[in-house]
């Protein structure tokens, strides 16, 4: 169970008594059930969050005032509502005990009780009315104060530089952008509201029991703080089974994840027994944080009720014997009762709604953390184009590390041509990747330049600088829509013949033909639609469309048979005419026609020339070139 459904299950509303707990009723002043006793998130910095949010809702300050002034207005009307329909019981009480007594003449006023009634039926009338308005205006309020934050949150998106996703999980940053926001979205929306009613509600209930009774009001208020002590006791034992129970939680959800994702592997390796047994143990742990965390919550109410009950009685008594003194009428005892039930409610919210505040404060501290992230190195002022571009790359005493302490490339000096094919080999963790992230200008080097055409490419805007290239990933990116839209990713004002040219020249076009819908066919959200050969060929005509100057290709042909192989390598050489191609190699068979090969090791380049030079020269690469005969009939090494 979530932390946010167990909040919802046992925050309460007021039972039925005058408390919150009537005769039978459950509830107290402090609700059903401890939302409290939940762990809840709580803000680094409550103060300067909260003014930080607050400056959002200042471009709207008036509406926000005509917001107070609906919510005061209608909860008053409500408030003063009991009051008048006491003198109706009053009224009714009175005429029947005249009427008892022999009184000649005397008799219930039905006419005075209408107009009493008519008189509460227009006071809870405008009631609803400024109730609408107050929701009304609060929703405009809300969502375009959210409209904007998420504007806002976007923008920075766009501006953050590749380090800061690298260093965080999707589910993080999409947890901040949708979950936070939204948690602030529905806060602004009802707990807002809801707060400045409770306050209003229970300053205006306790003047309202003072002017019928004081002792009365005493006898309620003296309840007060053992409701609280009782909640509090109990919320305190339970908030650690909480904490164990979401922990539990968690666990469980990952354990799941995991053996459903990877089910396969599972019985390949003949596991269901081990999984099963972990899954056990976990759900065990589970039931017993859970089932001791709700019982104990759970005895909230039953305790709630018992005082509550007490204070019933108290009421009762004190109420029947001010009565027979004539110290106050019985429509007054009416109105008491009624007065003390809604003094339960508005504690019941405040206790709720702190808890929710303070959930909320840490959404938009988390929202804040992400805006306030350094961005990307801002763009030349006087950015320089180049318009046709040949395609010369140069690395000129390039250096680099993700952090100061682990430098990883140093004094880098590459010189390629327009035209030249340049493959990038080395064992894992060299720096391949690496390297075409500085040519992307996804990451800034430390020290050195990097040149296309003899510009450096900070003197470009990023995104003139990448469109100078075409990348060809092992990875293949679709996303959902039609396969025309996704071959016209690169290039949105391509014609239809030049998508279909594009596709041929990518071997895709027949292929694309032979499916129902043809360039129509829509791919669903993971492309699984079509098969991982299919995939690839479309990110390839996606490449030729876009006619970039250079390419840089990720070998694309690992997990795909043998002819599907070779459209992609047919592809892939259509693609490279004429261009300047850097091609991550992962099988050494497939690059031994380029121009140039580069051997990294720790972040250098080590060893530079043609295959058969490398080869001759019988060093690194060598080695690894027949590493991978030398383990041919071993399957696991190949693996």
């Amino acid at each position: 169970m979530s932390e946010q459904h167990t909040a919802n299950r046992y925050g309460g509303g007021a039972g039925k008594g005058p408390f919150g707990g009537g005769p039978g009723g459950g509830g107290g002043p402090f609700g059903r059930g401890p939302a409290m006793g939940m762990p809840v998130q709580k803000a680094k910095d409550f103060k300067g969050t909260l003014k930080r949010l607050s400056g959002y809702l200042k471009p709207r300050k008036f509406q926000l005032l005509a917001v107070l002034f609906a919510a005061v207005l209608s909860t008053v009307f409500s408030i003063v509502s009991p009051k008048i329909l006491g003198h109706a019981t009053t009224t009714l009480f009175d005429g029947m005990m005249l009427k008892l007594k022999g009184v000649p003449g005397a008799g219930i006023d039905f006419s005075a009780i209408l107009q009493i009634l008519l008189y509460l039926g227009g006071l809870y009338l405008i009631s609803s009315l400024f109730a609408y308005l107050q929701q009304y205006l609060m929703a405009g309020v809300a969502q375009k104060t959210v409209y904007d934050l998420r504007k806002e949150v976007n923008a920075k998106l766009s501006r953050l530089p590749l380090k800061f996703f690298d260093s965080r999980t999707h589910g993080e940053i999409l947890s901040r952008v949708v979950n936070d926001v939204d948690n602030i979205s529905s806060t602004l929306q009802q707990s807002l509201t809801q707060l400045i009613t409770s306050v209003v509600t229970l300053l205006g209930v306790i003047v309202m029991m003072l002017t019928i009774s004081p002792l009365m009001t005493l006898i309620v208020f003296i309840t007060l703080p053992l409701s609280f002590l009782v909640t509090k006791a109990i919320a305190k034992r339970s908030q650690g089974y909480f904490v164990g129970q979401q922990k539990s939680l968690g666990e469980l959800n990952g354990h799941v994840e995991e053996m459903y994702t990877g089910h396969k592997i599972v019985k390949a390796f003949g596991h269901e027994k081990k999984s099963v047994a972990q899954f056990h143990a976990i759900n065990e742990k589970l039931y017993e944080s859970g089932w001791r965390a709700q019982f104990i919550s759970g005895i909230i109410m039953p305790l709630m009720s018992f005082i509550s009950n007490i204070g019933y009685v108290l009421v009762s008594v004190v109420g029947g014997l001010l009565v027979m003194k004539n110290a106050i009428k019985i429509g007054d005892i009416q109105a008491f009762i009624q007065y003390a039930r809604q003094f339960s409610m508005p504690i019941t919210q405040l206790a709720n709604i702190t808890n929710i505040i303070q959930s909320t404060i840490a959404s938009a501290e988390r929202v804040f953390e992400l805006l306030d992230e350094a961005e990307e190195e801002p763009e030349a002022e006087e950015a320089v184009e180049i318009p046709m571009a040949r395609g010369d790359v140069a690395f000129n005493n390039v250096s680099f590390g993700y952090t100061e302490a682990a430098p990883l490339i140093r004094n880098m000096n590459i010189d390629v041509r327009q035209g030249q094919t340049i493959a990038i080999v080395g064992p894992t963790g060299a720096g391949k990747t690496t390297l075409i992230n500085l040519l992307m200008r996804f990451y800034e080097v430390n020290d050195g330049a990097i040149t296309i055409d003899g510009v450096d490419i900070t003197d470009l805007r990023r995104g003139e600088l990448r469109s100078l290239f075409g990348m060809v990933l092992q990875e293949t990116w679709l996303f959902n829509g039609t396969i025309r839209d996704n071959i016209a990713y690169g290039r949105a004002d391509a014609t239809e013949e030049e998508i279909v040219q594009a596709a041929k020249a990518a071997h895709a076009d027949h292929f694309i033909r032979t499916l129902p819908d043809g360039y129509d066919t829509i791919l669903n959200e993971e492309a699984s639609n079509i098969s991982q050969g299919q995939k690839q060929l479309l990110t390839i005509a996606r490449a030729i469309l876009a006619d970039p100057a250079i390419l840089i290709l990720d070998e694309a042909t690992s997990s795909v048979d043998t002819r599907t192989e070779v459209f992609i390598q047919k592809a892939m050489s259509e693609l490279m005419k004429g261009r300047t191609s850097f091609v991550i190699a992962h099988r050494l068979s497939t690059i031994r026609d380029a121009d140039l090969i580069l051997v990294m090791n720790n972040g250098s380049v080590i060893e530079k020339g043609s295959h058969e030079q490398l080869l001759a020269d019988d060093g690194f690469y060598a080695e690894l070139y027949n590493s991978q005969f030398s383990t041919r009939g071993n399957r696991q090494a190949v693996v």
